[in-house]
């Protein structure tokens, strides 16, 4: 690590943001990177091209926007190095690519991200890799679930939709010990909130289309590895020609500049509104770790730094029948909360969960799970917004 690493490690959470990953006298002084848009670098002669002997050799590896950002990236993660992908989908996939082959077992946490469950079920299977969905609760006895081919452990804290945290140092110490990976989807909390590195997981990966772009109009994942597993992970990287766009960075790292003080509003925000749910006749129960009647409370008080402005809540309905027209009453008197995929940026959004494609945790008893991600409007509004819902579905 570089003295000028140390010092700005040494700084504030939001100072950091506002300096990591770029000098502006790198550009003249000009405070944001320009956007490099590349596919050919030119060399300055053939032996020079013969033996690579420049930074920059072609787009897909990379120009000085993309390694601003990944650069800025290695920093909050303390990463030996970060790739770029077009997704969070591809972020994991790749990571899964790198370290697993034909033949291998692979452990992956039951309340994962729905669409790295297909990934598994489909194009995992047809490479010949076996994965295996384990209990999020399971910690230090995931241990017997091991084979001699495990190669990998997949975590999510919490988990997507359900909010399940995971006893991450628990799992890493017997994933190590049996001679195994671990990735872990970070998304949630951030680096900011969390730092999967410094807990012993090996990869650590982001949808940075959520927090750190922050205004819903990028699509990007990045994969952060400590130093053993780097050169591979880079490698693999390299094999699939999977890159960043530099236009897209650049957002990225704009965003990142406010994503301490905006990560702080959503956290405030969605607690006052969880708070508020669990106060309500119509709620069964609410689905967020920073709260002390989750079960995974005390794991995240313990292992992390806040929340974030994402969870969930089961809208109590009598009759299971009745969960789908209840929820979309509830969805279709929202009028501020937006229905849409994905979250992290300035709008507040809703949907309906469907949590029945899981293998091991079933889901929560009582009625429909709908999710919400808190924006940036004013917490009283929201309120307003959400007791619209209520009545809708009660009239439904």
């Amino acid at each position: 690590m570089t003295e000028d690493r140390k010092q700005t490690s040494a700084l504030g959470m939001n100072t950091q943001l506002v300096r990591a990953g770029y000098d502006p006298f790198d550009y003249h002084g000009f405070i944001n990177p320009p956007p490099v848009r590349a596919s050919t670098v030119l060399f300055p002669s053939a032996e020079a091209m013969d033996t690579h002997a420049q930074k920059y050799t072609y787009g897909t590896r990379g120009t000085p926007t993309t390694n601003a950002l990944c650069e800025a990236l290695n920093e909050l993660e303390g990463a030996a190095g970060t790739i770029l992908v077009p997704s969070g989908l591809a972020a994991v996939t790749i990571a899964f690519l790198a370290y697993l082959s034909p033949g291998d077992h692979a452990l992956v946490v039951d309340s994962v991200y729905g669409p790295t469950r297909h990934f598994c079920e489909t194009m995992l299977a047809r490479f010949g890799v076996e994965a295996e969905f384990y209990d999020a609760m399971a910690g230090a006895d995931i241990e017997k679930l091991f084979r001699p081919n495990t190669k990998l452990v997949h975590t999510e804290a919490p988990g997507s939709n359900t909010f399940e945290m995971q006893d991450i140092p628990a799992i890493v110490e017997v994933a190590h010990r049996q001679g195994a990976v671990v990735t872990m989807d970070n998304t949630w909390a951030t680096p900011l909130y969390f730092r999967p590195l410094d807990f012993g997981v090996d990869i650590s990966i982001q949808a940075v289309t959520k927090y750190p772009a922050g205004h819903s109009d990028i699509l990007m994942g990045t994969v952060s590895a400590n130093a053993e597993h780097w050169p591979r992970l880079k490698e693999t990287n390299g094999a699939l020609g999977i890159c960043g766009a530099p236009d897209d960075a650049y957002q990225v790292l704009r965003g990142l500049r406010t994503m301490g003080v905006r990560l702080e509003r959503h956290q405030e925000s969605a607690l006052v509104i969880a708070r508020w749910l669990e106060g309500r006749d119509e709620v069964g129960r609410v689905l967020h770790p920073a709260l002390p009647s989750s079960p995974g409370h005390d794991l995240w008080k313990r292992d992390f730094k806040g929340a974030s402005g994402i969870f969930s809540f089961v809208l109590k309905v009598e009759h299971k029948k009745d969960y789908k027209r209840k929820a979309q009453a509830f969805l279709n008197g929202l009028k501020l909360f937006g229905l849409g995929y994905s979250w992290g940026g300035f709008p507040s959004l809703a949907l309906h969960v469907n949590l029945f494609d899981r293998k091991i945790i079933s889901p929560p008893a009582g009625g429909p799970v709908l999710r919400l991600q808190i924006g940036l409007e004013d917490v009283q509004d929201l309120i307003a917004d959400l007791e619209g819902g209520f009545a809708a579905a009660a009239m439904a």
